[in-house]
């Protein structure tokens, strides 16, 4: 698409690009969309079974899928969807855990889903975000 530019970081996120054929993030002006982002290893792939760190992998994974966009992370971001599997307090403690963490200085509008699964067998957390990112 014309206007539009992919990005696709290092290790998983080129090897899912090249086996799924989709991006891990698309610029839209001054707006970086994510697609979602597991709790796997960005490197090996490997995902931790453990819902904790599932969630605080993604949540790396986001940072690392914004700044490779060209973005400041999760200082610019202003929506979030969750996706669990399943949804419950421990996850959804997790992931307030995690905006604490990650964006101390604001709060994003924010969706929480749970579904009865996701794109890999040990996916338990899926997150995508929007961020604002002018130039």
């Amino acid at each position: 698409m014309s206007g539009l530019k992919a990005y696709n970081y290092e290790g998983m996120g080129q090897i899912l690009h090249e086996q799924n054929r989709y991006n891990q993030a698309i610029r839209v002006g001054d707006r970086i969309e994510c697609s979602g982002q597991g709790g796997w290893d960005p490197k090996t792939g490997t995902i931790d079974r453990e819902i904790n760190a599932q969630i605080d992998q993604a949540f790396a994974n986001v940072d690392l899928n914004l700044r490779d966009a060209g973005g400041k992370g999760w200082s610019q971001v202003f929506r979030v969807t969750t996706y669990h599997v399943p949804l419950n307090s421990e996850a959804h403690e997790a992931v307030v855990r995690n905006f604490k963490k990650w964006m101390p200085d604001h709060g994003p509008v924010w969706t929480e889903v749970g579904v009865a699964r996701l794109g890999h067998d040990d996916m338990r957390f899926e997150i995508e975000v929007s961020a604002y990112d002018p130039k």
